[in-house]
């Protein structure tokens, strides 16, 4: 049976870390009070969807792109508090997936 990788399990626990702790997504989320990302289930079972579905791993399961998957995640987040934010690119349909 396959198991997630170390680097993937690494990827997940920092950014669960940094969501938790307030310091997710810096720059954009400087100084700005997310905490109510807590309190709707949906908004952030919707955080952890977007982070999972645009991350990528190599045949080895070596994360590729940690940085990237927080920061689309972070955008989200970003647009959940401030309904003037643009998100930059706009999400793809694959990348809100909820599976």
């Amino acid at each position: 049976m396959e198991k997630l990788s170390h680097s993937f399990s690494g990827s997940l626990r920092s950014f669960s870390y940094w969501l938790a702790n307030g310091t997710v997504g810096y720059p954009l989320l400087d100084d700005i009070e997310y905490s109510c990302i807590f309190e709707e289930p949906s908004a952030l079972e919707q955080v952890y969807a977007i982070f999972a579905n645009v991350i990528e791993m190599d045949e080895n399961g070596i994360v590729l792109n940690s940085r990237h998957a927080e920061k689309r995640a972070t955008q989200y987040i970003r647009r959940y508090i401030d309904k003037t934010y643009v998100v930059e690119p706009p999400f793809e349909d694959w990348e809100v997936e909820l599976y």
